[in-house]
């Protein structure tokens, strides 16, 4: 992608209804952790362990399960996993074996009745279920299932992955077949943790790996996560990730694994980009070095002369530092961001807008001042924090901004986790490179190019899912999708995947 420079920056035109917080236009989504202890040791400990690591993919709510061999104990409120799981909630959960989750809702309204685990009786049985990602077909699926039948009480889409479940283990009275046979059902993103009355711990991917799921194994305990560090933090060593259309049972008779639907790799570049910790390890790449190596490719792509090369905190930090090793311009943190500060804004007006970026953000004058700046930043989504904070840094003095962007242009929405549902909030599916720079007010602008992003992940094109940044999407109903929202558009409010048909 070419790079732009500045001619006659008016204010920034146009404004959004919707936004999200400063610094965050990505909406997060979900975490999942499970455990299993042969020992036959308490686990509850270990879940908010793993889910305080986990805290970042989302922060809606919270939840977890465990099961002592006879009964399932659950717990899910809205709120933080510290105010979630709470030492009297802890309480509560005893068993060896249980599952945990943090949840940002690309489907439903985000209420408790959304929360997870869900839990549901199949044949004889219990189960209680969590997952991170989003059901492409869920509208379609859920009609067809109500038919049948099958009564909600949400608009989870976990939910439905647990009916469809259960209605194959009622059938099929096996744990790989009815993961099977609901893989056959939906389409979309989803990894899962699932635990069930009598301990056995399952879990299992989509047999696309789009979204992460790792596993990590001791003497004593098998435990998977959404990321590494939910391993880190309670010692449990890194063995691997689940490969696409992987179950894994864990209980008394050991460790049990089969792929029962492979479609081949399509891992979410997002991952690496931005929703994963730089201190995570996803499908085998260190995500702090994918970010070191998308700051180098950026320096040599876009080269300027320059002072200083400042991060928009924090996804930005170790691209900033690959930037200025290629580069030879020092590092300094010209923007301090306010750790005290609630994520989410409804910001109508663009004065709002600005204020919100004021409360997160607050530049250090006499780094940026008299300074030609680079400013980097994992990606512009709907453009509408990144003009405040291009001004920010203007209003430090800054002599010059020349924007940099790990990410290439996003110009289609995702259907497998991320809450970009519609084209008309995509500033890249509505703007020229030019028009962005002026919309921003940068002095010159420059996006990863995709193959320097894909360069920097380290694996093939093939491998990765790349549908919000070139508009071809992994599966067939995430197309279907994207070529209704195209001819057809959306309603107001309502993402298109939670449509029936």
């Amino acid at each position: 992608m070419g790079r732009v420079t500045r001619e006659n920056i008016s204010e920034n035109e146009g404004s959004s209804t919707r936004s999200a917080a400063p610094g965050c236009e990505k909406r997060e989504f979900c975490g999942v952790f499970g455990i299993y202890s042969f020992s036959g040791k308490a686990v509850a400990q270990d879940i908010y362990m793993g889910l305080m690591n986990l805290q970042h993919r989302g922060q809606d709510s919270a939840g977890a399960a465990t099961s002592d061999g006879k009964k399932l104990s659950l717990v899910r409120e809205l709120g933080f996993v510290g105010s979630v799981l709470r030492p009297e909630n802890l309480a509560k959960l005893s068993g060896h074996s249980g599952i945990g989750h943090v949840r940002y809702p690309t489907i439903g309204a985000g209420g408790v009745e959304d929360a997870q685990p869900f839990e549901l009786e199949a044949g004889g049985k219990k189960f209680a279920l969590a997952h991170n990602g989003n059901i492409s077909n869920y509208g379609r699926v859920r009609k067809a299932m109500e038919k049948n039948g099958a009564k909600f009480g949400s608009s989870c889409d976990a939910e439905l992955l647990l009916l469809a479940f259960a209605d194959a283990y009622r059938e099929k009275a096996d744990l790989f077949s009815a993961a099977a046979s609901m893989m056959q059902k939906v389409d979309g993103a989803y990894s899962v943790v699932m635990v069930s009355d009598d301990g056995t711990l399952i879990a299992f991917r989509d047999p696309r790996s789009i979204r992460p799921l790792c596993w990590g194994r001791t003497e004593d305990c098998i435990v998977f996560a959404s990321e590494s560090v939910a391993l880190d933090i309670i010692n449990i060593k890194l063995q691997g990730d689940l490969l696409p259309g992987e179950v894994v049972v864990a209980g008394r008779e050991g460790v049990k694994r089969k792929v029962v639907s492979d479609k081949g790799e399509r891992h979410c570049m997002f991952e690496y980009v931005y929703f994963s910790r730089p201190d995570s390890k996803v499908d085998g790449k260190w995500v702090y070095e994918v970010r070191h190596n998308l700051g180098r490719m950026l320096a040599r792509a876009a080269p300027v002369k320059a002072d200083v090369v400042v991060a928009v905190p924090d996804t930005a930090r170790s691209a900033v530092e690959g930037y200025s090793m290629e580069s030879g311009i020092p590092v300094a943190e010209g923007l301090i961001k306010n750790r005290y500060i609630g994520r989410t804004f409804i910001m109508p007006s663009q004065k709002k807008r600005d204020d919100a970026v004021r409360i997160k953000l607050n530049a250090v004058r006499h780094i940026l001042e008299g300074k030609r700046v680079v400013l980097i930043d994992d990606s512009i989504v709907r453009g509408t924090t990144s003009g405040p904070i291009v001004r920010l840094v203007r209003e430090a003095g800054a002599k010059e901004i020349h924007l940099r962007i790990t990410c290439p242009p996003i110009i289609s929405p995702c259907f497998y986790g991320i809450d970009l549902p519609n084209y008309k909030e995509l500033i890249a599916a509505q703007k020229s490179l030019e028009e962005i720079r002026k919309f921003v007010g940068a002095d010159t602008i420059y996006y990863q190019s995709v193959d320097d992003l894909v360069a920097a992940i380290g694996k093939k094109k093939g491998e990765l899912c790349l549908g919000c940044i070139t508009g071809d999407y992994p599966t067939g109903f995430g197309n279907d999708i994207s070529k209704k929202i195209k001819s057809a558009g959306s309603r107001e409010g309502v993402r298109v995947w939670e449509e029936e048909g």
